[in-house]
């Protein structure tokens, strides 16, 4: 907790309390906050259809955690304080009094029974946290990174209600809260049931007829010995890309290139579809520029991915994705590239995509974090330390920016000219995958993080595959991954 102890009111609809509106209550609380729940008699729970659909769909994806749009009793917690620091709308009906009040704007509408029917026709919605009914203080741009379902992009959603409220909290009590601008007027129509029929309905049985004639997802890798300017410098894909062929039962992805005594070795995501995990591999270069097959350097029992490789304090060490298993853990090669030992754990939580970079004496991790709910994709945190080994302590200011355009990496910091510094991107915008930018590093402190807004990398020249998300360089050789629609095996329907 960066600022004062608050008092909190918490005004909760009392016919159509939700687990969200507990979940952000606990947060708060554990922030240590005074919170008490003040309950709106107006504010009416969301409508029956909608409630029934998504517990619906909760059921036939399988779902046994609580889903955040799940009705509950109101939560009680104490009476209305007599001098109240703050006040949290959830109901989207309390009149601005004396004590400052934060309230959230889903697409423009206070009520966030907006939120079914916005999901449900295909809209990615923006929400605002509004200060006094007057000015946006805080912005956050969800990813939902399954649109095949409503029940799924509704918790991505209220996943990051939680998060952006919490941030505006914190920020509130540190006397960082600052205007954006004034609100804008409601734009939208808000009925879930005929969004539903007319374009979520129909999505989820084209989606399903897809799943069962492709893989989920494969992805594939592209390399080129490129000696002039890049994708980084030219923001364009070009030309000259080679393929990494792969056996269709497998995919690689996240490629990145390490360069050592002459050689360039490109490490990968490796991921198995009949064992639904990856590992990391190692594609050697040979003298002549050819691969060399791949092989496995680096197995956990949890997934790993994005296996960022790089030299420090004149060691060889992996920093690779490993979220699933709660921990970001960096490992130290014993016997480059094959053999790699687990040395520190620099962060806990469901970290995606840390990406190291060494800038004013100093060393931060740019990563994205779920935040317990939603999507993996949309939330940036940064870290910094004085040692690679740590201790690492978050950002005084995380999350940096709620945003699926522009959140999580894709792929190593590029130092361009001049001592310009870029960040590669994800672009969610269509979907995890959808795309990549890059961004510029405009400041970066203990006390400020400041990215550019991304440019995108144009998909032209001769990579079939637009949908990129990965984008790396060591010397000559330039990387990319895109991902590819592959039919799955004959008689073969398992999830993939």
């Amino acid at each position: 907790m960066n600022g004062r102890r608050l008092a909190i009111d918490v005004i909760v609809p009392a016919r159509g309390a939700q687990y969200w509106h507990e979940v952000l209550i606990e947060r708060l609380t554990a922030a240590g906050h005074a919170v008490a729940v003040a309950l709106d008699p107006v504010a009416d729970g969301w409508p029956a259809w909608a409630n029934g659909t998504l517990a619906l769909e909760h059921r036939l994806f399988r779902r046994r955690a609580r889903a955040l749009a799940s009705q509950i009793d109101p939560p009680m917690r104490g009476v209305p304080h007599v001098a109240t620091n703050l006040r949290v709308d959830l109901a989207g009906h309390a009149p601005v009094r004396d004590a400052p009040t934060l309230a959230l704007r889903f697409d423009g509408a206070y009520d966030a029974r907006a939120v079914p029917a916005l999901v449900a026709a295909g809209q990615l919605p923006v929400l605002d946290v509004v200060r006094d009914g007057a000015h946006v203080v805080g912005r956050a741009w969800p990813m939902i990174d399954r649109r095949e379902a409503a029940s799924l992009g509704v918790e991505d959603v209220l996943a990051r209600a939680i998060t952006a409220l919490v941030s505006a909290v914190e920020a509130f009590a540190a006397d960082r809260l600052d205007r954006l601008e004034a609100i804008a007027p409601l734009r939208a129509d808000h009925r879930f049931l005929p969004a539903y029929l007319t374009s979520a309905l129909p999505r989820l049985g084209r989606e399903a007829w897809r799943r069962l004639r492709f893989r989920q997802a494969h992805w594939r890798v592209g390399y080129r010995f490129h000696d002039g300017p890049g994708v980084a410098d030219t923001g364009r894909l070009g030309t000259g890309w080679t393929l990494l062929a792969d056996a269709g039962d497998r995919f690689y992805a996240d490629p990145f290139v390490f360069h050592w005594q002459d050689r360039a070795f490109l490490f990968v995501e490796d991921y198995r579809h009949a064992a639904a995990k990856a590992v990391i591999s190692v594609v050697p270069f040979n003298a002549a520029g050819v691969p060399q097959p791949a092989r496995v350097v680096l197995e956990e029992p949890h997934h790993l991915s994005y296996p960022q490789v790089f030299m420090r304090d004149g060691a060889i060490w992996m920093l690779p994705e490993a979220s699933t298993s709660g921990k970001l853990t960096l490992y130290r090669a014993e016997a480059f590239p094959d053999r790699w030992r687990a040395e520190a754990v620099l962060a806990e939580g469901e970290i995606s995509d840390a990406t190291l970079l060494a800038h004013d004496g100093r060393l931060w991790l740019f990563a994205t974090d779920r935040d317990g709910f939603g999507s993996t994709s949309d939330t940036l945190v940064v870290f910094e330390a004085e040692a690679l080994a740590g201790p690492w302590w978050p950002h005084r200011l995380n999350p940096i920016l709620i945003d699926r355009r522009r959140a999580r990496p894709g792929g190593a910091f590029v130092r361009g000219r001049a001592g310009r510094i870029f960040l590669p991107v994800q672009d969610g915008t269509l979907g995890y995958g959808g795309g990549l930018g890059l961004s510029e590093l405009l400041l970066l402190g203990s006390d400020t993080v400041h990215l550019s807004p991304p440019h995108p990398i144009v998909a032209d020249g001769d990579w079939p595959y637009p949908r990129i998300h990965t984008l790396n360089r060591s010397g000559p050789l330039e990387v990319i991954d895109g991902i590819v629609p592959v039919r799955k095996p004959l008689f073969d329907n398992r999830a993939s």
